[in-house]
């Protein structure tokens, strides 16, 4: 193995590894270590005082997050040349520690592959590409891209060319299967599709496209944004989880082509779906984990007449209006959004769905209609319960739902509520533009 690292190391001009784990918001944080302390990381970890980081549950006074690395993590940062990149777990007084969301998500997988089975997931990250105005606002980095429907449209692609080749000839420069690139339904939206991977690997993954397509984005004078709801009156940056389970031999576990809806689940896969369903409120709170992100969940379209974020607790056959989609043969779990914390996300997931498939849960019957349509009463009628409309519901719901802390810990799911109601108070004693034109003069 010292050989292998020693010359990845010389053959890439290795000077510095970025020792990197993520905050209970998914946001990278690091070390810079020069190359040749690596093994220094990986058997006694990288310190950090933990409580100059969200998330962490330490005071002052605490002992030292260690963070070490995970070898097969370890990769170049091809946009920062002379740099790599290992992932890594934190620990605390040589144990594993319950509040680093990596560790919560190992724990979770550990139990599947307990039972000989592997959660797969394709994530399809969402992200808008910003130039600061003259005043410090942000509006699309192409002056041309006003269309009101510009969904896909070639001018928009072609236009923002430069940042998205450089993204995806660094994602491939490690590994990364790309195989898309559109323009998606807002001005100055983008989505980027690459092959999907067990849980752990697509969450780190994912906080490597975060960091490649920030520092690429300000290298080109732009701002890219993974905020869920950036435009007001444009779509927001979803991501949507892609979910299936297979077992040693690979078999997909929740594919049966003998399911006579014609959607190819297996029972499996139903009863999965049926704890998503049931847990959905609570899960909210974690897959849509900011104040903004419930702007993106309303019912109502947009300005050119699209929108995809689901508001209703349904499932339904390759309905993009429901919660949950089926493609055929796996699950489409659309409520989260770009800034969540894609490790949280993972493990909440598979403690959902889990419990579906303990318990038998039924997810009832499909919804392959336009649930956006369907009014208040008609929803009711139905049965179809709707998603929190603010963070401090869905932090009441994750609060209400005794699985997450069973089955994350109470130390990581305690400490991810405490910070989000501080953000949520924060948020309401804001005075706003709007209120202030709307107030100021009013009375």
């Amino acid at each position: 193995m010292s050989n292998d690292i020693d010359t990845f190391i010389s053959e890439n001009g290795i000077k510095y590894i970025l020792a990197q784990f993520v905050d209970i918001h998914g946001v990278a944080k690091t070390k810079s270590v020069p190359a040749h302390c690596l093994m220094d990381v990986v058997e006694q970890g990288a310190g950090f005082a933990g409580f100059a980081v969200w998330g962490l549950g330490m005071e002052p006074h605490g002992p030292d997050f260690m963070a070490r690395g995970d070898l097969d993590t370890l990769s170049i940062v091809p946009w920062q040349p002379g740099y790599a990149r290992i992932v890594c777990d934190g620990y605390v007084n040589g144990k594993p520690y319950p509040y680093d969301s990596r560790v919560v998500l190992k724990k979770q997988l550990q139990q599947l592959e307990d039972r000989g089975w592997t959660l797969n997931s394709g994530l399809e990250p969402e992200f808008s590409l910003f130039q600061r105005t003259a005043d410090g606002g942000l509006a699309p980095v192409d002056d041309s891209d006003v269309l009101a429907k510009p969904c896909y449209d070639y001018k928009g692609l072609s236009r923002s060319r430069e940042f998205l080749e450089q993204l995806v000839e660094s994602l491939q420069a490690v590994d990364f299967d790309v195989y898309q690139i559109d323009h998606e339904d807002a001005n100055g939206q983008f989505e980027i599709n690459y092959t999907y991977g067990n849980a752990l690997e697509s969450a780190d993954r994912f906080t490597f496209v975060r960091m490649a397509a920030g520092e690429i984005a300000n290298s080109l004078g732009m701002v890219c944004s993974f905020m869920p709801k950036p435009m007001s009156n444009r779509t927001g940056n979803g991501m949507h989880f892609h979910l299936s389970i297979t077992d040693d031999d690979g078999k997909n576990l929740f594919h049966d082509a003998s399911d006579k809806s014609g959607m190819g689940l297996s029972k499996m896969a139903y009863h999965f779906i049926g704890g998503l369903l049931t847990h959905a409120k609570a899960l909210c709170a974690i897959a849509a984990p900011t104040v903004n992100s419930y702007k993106r969940l309303v019912v109502g379209g947009s300005a050119s007449g699209a929108t995809w974020a689901p508001a209703y607790i349904a499932y339904g056959d390759n309905n993009r209006s429901a919660m949950v989609r089926v493609p055929y043969g796996r699950i489409e779990f659309r409520l989260p959004d770009s800034g969540c914390n894609p490790y949280l996300v993972h493990a909440a997931l598979l403690a959902a769905g889990m419990d579906g498939i303990e318990r038998e849960l039924d997810p009832g019957a499909a919804q392959n209609i336009n649930l956006y349509s369907l009014t208040a009463a008609e929803r009711e009628t139905m049965g179809i319960d709707i998603l929190p409309q603010n963070l401090n519901e869905a932090l009441d719901a994750l609060e209400a739902d005794t699985l997450f802390t069973e089955r994350l810990g109470k130390e990581v799911v305690g400490e991810f509520i405490k910070v989000k109601r501080a953000e949520w108070i924060e948020y309401s004693r804001h005075v706003s533009d709007w209120e202030l034109k709307q107030y100021a003069e009013f009375f």
